[in-house]
């Protein structure tokens, strides 16, 4: 009787366990997707970025130019982790923003149906990161809690699974970026 107490006990801990080791596998393959799923997005908006600087180059020369080449430096970056993709982030908003200003400086520029449609590529982009960003940070929180929640933890621990790190903006972060205005100046 006892024997039978404790082989149910045993099994009802294993199977615990087993469960709770898949959730926590599951919860950090979906981490991992989510964070490849950004990395796509903000790849497509760097080259709505490069097309909407190649359109500029004709109104303003100089500044298109090396808003191509920084561009064309971040293509392709590696971003597997949430500090890489903020760091993308941030550089995008420099480059939109530096974009946003020929644009205003050019009013025919800004009127141009292919600045127009490169802008939209561009926004529509950047909601697809956004959304993919939500969906990420989400999916991290369901991590952190099986990794932080009692007796979910324990198995976290014996299996060296951590807590993911959320995407979000640090401003510390952004005085470590290169200054584009700096870069025109030269």
């Amino acid at each position: 009787m006892e024997l039978t107490v404790i082989g149910i006990i045993v099994l009802v801990v294993l199977a615990y366990f087993v469960s709770t080791q898949r959730a926590l596998v599951n919860c950090d393959e979906m981490c991992k997707n989510a964070l490849s799923q950004i990395e796509v997005q903000l790849n497509s908006r760097w080259d709505a970025l490069l097309a909407l600087a190649k359109t500029a180059v004709q109104y303003s020369k100089h500044e298109s130019e090396t808003l191509i080449d920084v561009i064309q430096q971040r293509m392709g970056a590696k971003m597997d982790t949430p500090a890489a993709i903020n760091e993308q982030q941030s550089a995008m908003d420099q480059i939109v923003g530096r974009l946003i200003a020929i644009g205003e400086a050019y009013p025919e520029l800004k009127a141009a149906d292919l600045y127009k449609e490169a802008m939209g590529g561009v926004n529509r982009y950047e909601e697809l990161v956004r959304m993919s960003r939500m969906t990420y940070n989400d999916t991290a929180t369901k991590m952190n809690r099986m990794v932080r929640q009692w007796p979910s933890s324990i198995v976290a621990s014996v299996l060296h699974f951590t807590e993911q790190e959320y995407l979000k903006a640090d401003d510390d972060k952004k005085k470590e970026y290169p200054n584009l205005d700096e870069a025109f100046k030269k």
